[in-house]
């Protein structure tokens, strides 16, 4: 059975979406079958994996609204064993619409619960906002990466989503853990991002990854070419980077 992790911070400019696209392709290129769902409007997770969003007729947004099956709304991509849901600019509306519908904090669980044994990893590429579409990605996950800049203000907000994700592990889904905090745009030479870092640390504990992401323009010179940076340069540092990071989250799924 696979697993489903939502990678959530409400605030913007994280390195979520980054971390969503090459941690899924570094995932695939170590043998494991990984679809990524774009919960975002602005899709910039279906684009960075080469998906041209004009042609899509159907998307996450129909999965959700118009009940299609998700088989329908899934492509594959140029990464062997690494598929999207694309992501759309209607999802925005589907804030509002979901609210008339019945269970609408468990509609992405009904949409993914029946592809979860078809993969090893689901990872859910959340908006930057605790809205609906937010709420029912973390209905539907069994855990959660939080993203963290090693920049000033990094914990700011972060109290905010994990009050979230406590009521929701009280009220819609109690298996939901943390499955670790990433500390992303990492720059050694920098003191104060030396700072954060110990700072994340020292409130978190284990609950840290051990990988950081450090801060590489590859990673977003990769994403403006529609690729992840394991396919644009393999060599770099952000790459690597990606790599150990797939490699610690298999090892912790399999302990």
């Amino acid at each position: 059975m696979g697993k489903i992790i939502a990678i959530a911070n409400q605030k913007g400019g994280v390195g979520k979406t980054t971390t969503c696209i090459n941690l899924a392709a570094s995932l695939a290129h170590l043998g494991k079958r990984v679809l990524v769902v774009d919960a975002d409007p602005q899709a910039n997770a279906s684009s960075g994996l080469g998906i041209d969003i004009k042609k899509m007729t159907s998307t996450v947004y129909e999965c959700l609204i118009d009940d299609i099956s998700p088989q329908d709304a899934i492509c594959k991509t140029d990464i062997e064993n690494l598929s999207v849901m694309p992501s759309h600019i209607d999802l925005v509306g589907a804030e509002i619409e979901m609210l008339e519908l019945e269970d609408r904090e468990k509609r992405m669980r009904h949409v993914l619960q029946p592809i979860k044994a078809d993969y090893d990893f689901i990872l859910i590429d959340c908006s930057p906002s605790l809205g609906i579409i937010t709420v029912n990605c973390l209905t539907a996950a069994d855990s959660v990466i939080i993203p963290v800049q090693c920049e000033y203000f990094a914990l700011e907000g972060i109290g905010k989503l994990l009050n979230t994700i406590k009521i929701i592990k009280g009220k819609l889904n109690v298996n939901l853990a943390i499955e670790g905090f990433l500390l992303t745009m990492y720059d050694v030479r920098l003191r104060y991002a030396n700072q954060v870092a110990n700072e994340v640390k020292s409130h978190f504990q284990d609950m840290v990854f051990n990988t950081q992401i450090q801060r590489n323009v590859k990673l977003s010179e990769a994403s403006s070419y529609g690729q992840p940076v394991i396919l644009y340069d393999p060599e770099s540092k952000g790459a690597q980077n990606h790599i150990d990071l797939a490699t610690e989250l298999i090892n912790k799924s399999k302990s």
